[in-house]
């Protein structure tokens, strides 16, 4: 009898004008954690999708079981015991959390005798019991819609428990969570581990790959590179592994220099009292401003209402010494800001749009000729010019964007903005998600255009980045501003001590 529960030999997978997978190759141990590491586009959730049903293999095998399988739909794998949390979540937020967690398997029962209805006492029920089991403090009949990201993630977690599945494929679990809600998810998979149960752990998060992985395999450019003991491993190790080559920094070095200051946010206070109230500060001139804060903070929320999404009641916005009215995004956008969002799925691409629509969306009106007519030369070399200084890896300009890999993504929404020529850019979370590789690029970019005189302010949930990218930090708790701190005296200490003020006036 194999040691293995489900294996994956020689797998293969090509899409038009790129091969994903090139005989890659993954076996899974009964009851261990094997992490799955590699850069944006080395092929990790297309294998996991080939595993998962969702894309039929071109090649290769999977033994399941001792037994060579074809598995041709995400039904055809759960029913073999196989689930899959996506690092995209897809919730139906106007139903229920237990709605959400049963979906395509809810308990039935006959009405009259004859009539079969969905059951829905037993639903909520099961769902109660099982969030318990899993730790989840959520009502069962809430709807998911009212929950928060992270929330979310950790319902999409629940439902693949609760289908007592064998191989549970986890991608990117913890981007969206807080810091106790990674605690709770490493019991699961612990409650899971001595079960019996094989999980698939996709992360770029090297602290929970060291921590919680029994195995790890590396992948790069969609070929399989080895596969290790997670006790043998350093972090050193594994970035050279998946890049190929050794990251001697992390963080580029900066020669921007912040000037005057351009951008001044005074008194400025949400519509909702839950909210961010009386926030007052200002950004200079090429500075890259980082913002800190617990979740909760009200970060992206203050952000949006700079942006225009969200209503404030009081407060005064400046730029470059004029006051200025913000009430939707197009009124940011004419006054030169710009604002990344921090999901790219939900809120920043479109979907199934091309690389070329997606990074000229924002700016058409400047290739219209005659008023009407868009320029179509104008738009490609728009496009040609943006793919080539981002650095963006795409088959072509006509190539869907949700087909390319998170950090190329996140080059062309970056791309869609600069095509704009704004002088202050928002950046929510501009590097989640996103591998070692492609953050490195994505700093490199920022610290580019800080030095080109851009108003960069930056939202981050890693400590680590916002000392290493940021001239100076700003940090919220509970909707209010508790203090600055110069880039130069940043550390994980005073950043942590005033993102928990939460009496801070």
């Amino acid at each position: 009898m194999s040691e293995y529960r489900l294996e994956m030999r020689g797998v293969c997978k090509s899409f038009p004008g790129v091969k994903a997978l090139d005989h890659a190759q993954l076996c899974l141990r009964p009851g261990k954690v094997h992490a799955l590491m590699g850069e944006n586009g080395a092929g990790k959730s297309t294998l996991m999708k080939c595993m998962f049903g969702i894309y039929k293999m071109d090649e290769g095998e999977i033994i399941y079981e001792g037994q060579k399988v074809n598995i041709r739909s995400p039904l055809e794998a759960r029913e073999m015991g196989i689930s899959m949390v996506h690092q995209e979540l897809q919730p139906i937020p106007a139903r229920t959390v237990g709605e959400n967690i049963f979906l395509g398997r809810y308990p039935m029962k006959k009405l009259l005798g004859v009539i079969p209805v969905v059951d829905h006492d037993k639903m909520y029920k099961d769902t109660d019991e099982l969030l318990k089991k899993v730790r989840m403090n959520f009502d069962s009949r809430q709807m998911l819609g009212e929950l928060s990201v992270s929330q979310m993630q950790s319902v999409e977690i629940a439902k693949a428990v609760a289908s007592n599945c064998k191989v549970l494929i986890l991608d990117e679990p913890t981007s969206s969570l807080t810091a106790n809600e990674v605690e709770a998810l490493f019991r699961i998979i612990e409650d899971l581990k001595a079960d019996g149960v094989s999980i698939v752990y996709i992360s770029h998060k090297m602290d929970e790959i060291l921590r919680i992985s029994d195995e790890v395999t590396i992948m790069r450019d969609g070929k399989y590179i080895g596969t290790w003991d997670a006790k043998e491993l350093t972090t050193d190790f594994i970035i050279s592994q998946m890049v190929g080559r050794e990251l001697t920094n992390l963080y580029p070095e900066r020669h921007n220099v912040p000037e005057e200051t351009v951008f001044e946010v005074e008194n400025f206070t949400s519509i909702n009292p839950k909210s961010f109230r009386n926030v007052s500060f200002g950004v200079r001139k090429g500075e890259i401003l980082g913002v800190a804060g617990l979740v909760g903070a009200q970060r992206t929320e203050l952000m949006e209402g700079l942006f225009g999404i969200r209503s404030h009641t009081t407060g005064t916005i400046r730029y470059r010494g004029k006051e200025c009215t913000i009430n939707r995004p197009k009124d940011a956008i004419d006054q030169g800001i710009a604002m990344l969002t921090e999901d790219r799925r939900a809120t920043g691409i479109l979907g199934v749009l091309s690389v070329a629509d997606n990074i000229s969306v924002a700016s058409l009106k400047k290739y219209l000729t005659g008023g009407i007519m868009i320029d179509d030369k104008k738009v490609e070399n728009l496009v040609q010019e943006n793919v080539r200084k981002m650095n963006i890896k795409t088959p072509s300009s006509k190539t869907q964007i949700q087909s390319l890999s998170g950090g190329n993504q996140q080059k062309v929404l970056i791309g869609r903005w600069l095509a704009n020529s704004p002088d202050v850019l928002i950046l929510d979370e501009p590097t989640r998600g996103i591998d070692v590789g492609a953050k490195y690029e994505i700093y490199c970019i920022i610290e580019e255009l800080a030095r080109a005189g851009k108003s960069i302010i930056m939202i981050s949930s890693e400590m680590a980045e916002l000392i290493g990218m940021s001239d100076r930090i700003m940090v919220m708790c509970d909707g209010r501003v508790t203090g600055f701190i110069d880039g130069k005296d940043a550390t994980q200490e005073n950043i942590m001590e005033l993102a928990t003020q939460f009496a801070a006036v």
